[in-house]
């Protein structure tokens, strides 16, 4: 999954929840029953989950271009430099 396919991903889960958790709240209140109101979530949830959770080929319409191995080998690697600070001992 590219970058924009997670983006994409993470918005529609957020949409679909609150959908399903407005949903399931005006459903469980007009028939009264608390266990309908978590069934509904729950299919919400499961549902978005099928939804968002899979690779699937919308989420890869950006993919990244890599570099070829030859490539890689003439750039060479960043240094890291370790700065250690030594507190003093006071007396």
């Amino acid at each position: 999954m590219d970058w924009q396919g997670q983006k994409l991903a993470e918005q529609i889960m957020q949409i679909m929840l609150l959908v399903f958790a407005v949903t399931a709240f005006v459903a469980g209140y007009v028939l009264g029953s608390f266990q309908m109101m978590v069934l509904v979530y729950a299919c919400g949830v499961t549902l978005t989950g099928l939804i968002t959770i899979p690779n699937w080929p919308f989420f890869n319409r950006h993919p990244l271009n890599w570099l070829d191995p030859s490539e890689a080998e003439k750039h060479p690697k960043p240094q890291v430099t370790v700065i250690s600070k030594k507190k003093g001992s006071k007396k």
